[in-house]
C-alpha cells in the first residue's frame, strides 16, 4: 500500500496546480501543458467521486481518500514517464491531505500523511478564490471559498512548500505561471552545465 503512495524517480520538473474547488486549477493545467507540449496529470477524484455520484449519489467518504490517493499517484507516475521537461499536475496528496483535514475532523490516514510529506514538487501553484463559483454535482462549498482556501496556503506554508499565489484573470495567471516555472527550468539547465563542467575537470 505504502509503495502505491510513493513517487517514482523522474528527471523533470513537477508543478502542481494547488488550491481549493473551482478556483481554475484545471483550466490552468491545460493551458500550461500546451504551453510547455507536454503531458499534465488531472485529478483523479473528480472521475472516481462523479462515477459514484452517478451510481451511488453518494459524495465522498472517509473511505475513499486512501483509493483516491492511489489512484493519483498511479496516474502521475505514469504520466512522468511520457512528460517532456515537466510535468502539470492538476493536484497531489498534500491537497488530499487537505481535504481530508477539512471534511473530516482533521482526520488523515498516516499512510497518506506519510506520502504527502515525502513526495517532492518544484513549486505550487496557489490558485486564489477571485473566480466565480461554478457548480457542478461534487462541489459543496461555496460559503466557505475563503476557509477552503487558508487552509491550502496553511499547508504549504506548514510543510515549507514552494509556492506562488497565482490571482486575477487567466492571461494573468497563466503569463505569473509560465514565468516561474520558466525560471526553474533556466536554473535546471545552468545546474546541469555546472555539474558537467566540473566532471570534465
Amino acid at each position: 500500500m505504502e509503495d502505491k503512495l510513493r513517487q517514482q524517480p523522474a528527471n523533470i520538473i513537477k508543478i502542481v496546480l494547488f488550491g481549493p474547488e473551482s478556483t481554475g486549477k484545471t483550466t490552468l493545467s491545460k493551458q500550461l501543458a500546451r504551453h510547455y507540449n507536454t503531458v499534465w496529470a488531472p485529478e483523479f477524484a473528480r472521475e472516481y467521486l462523479q462515477k459514484k455520484w452517478n451510481n451511488e449519489r453518494k459524495t465522498c467518504e472517509a473511505n475513499d481518500i486512501i483509493p483516491i490517493a492511489i489512484g493519483q499517484m498511479k496516474l502521475e507516475n505514469k504520466l512522468a514517464k511520457k512528460a517532456d521537461r515537466v510535468l502539470i499536475c492538476d493536484t497531489d496528496l498534500l491537497e488530499t491531505k487537505v481535504y481530508s483535514e477539512e471534511y473530516y475532523g482533521g482526520f488523515v490516514d498516516p499512510l497518506l500523511d506519510k506520502a504527502a510529506k515525502n513526495n517532492t514538487y518544484d513549486l505550487y501553484l496557489l490558485t486564489f478564490i477571485d473566480t466565480p463559483w461554478e457548480e457542478d454535482d461534487l462541489r459543496d462549498r461555496p460559503g466557505l471559498r475563503r476557509e477552503m482556501f487558508d487552509a491550502f496556503e496553511n499547508a504549504l506554508k506548514k510543510h515549507n512548500r514552494p509556492y506562488i499565489l497565482l490571482e486575477g484573470n487567466k492571461e494573468t495567471r497563466l503569463k505569473n505561471a509560465v514565468k516561474a516555472i520558466d525560471q526553474l527550468i533556466a536554473n535546471r539547465k545552468n545546474l546541469t552545465s555546472f555539474s558537467k563542467s566540473l566532471e570534465k575537470q
